[in-house]
């Protein structure tokens, strides 16, 4: 199953769940600590930390859109 992370960037609260949880994925800007995507397709050892991040992201800024191989969205 391929994973395809967005982020909502406006929507981020800085609150930094998603670079804690997943910092392979998500990492924080050092100017005002929104979220920032390191990888919008991240490998299948990462999907299960950045599922739990986009869980428990209090402002719902991440996206995730799964798709099975051979069926893009």
């Amino acid at each position: 199953m391929a994973l395809k992370v967005e982020i909502d960037e406006d929507r981020c609260g800085a609150i930094g769940n998603c670079a804690a949880l997943a910092p392979a994925v998500f990492d924080q800007n050092d100017d005002d600590g929104t979220v920032v995507l390191l990888d919008a397709a991240p490998p299948a050892d990462e999907h299960e930390r950045v599922r739990d991040a986009a869980l428990r992201c209090p402002t719902a800024s991440i996206a995730l859109h799964e798709t099975l191989p051979g069926h893009d969205e």
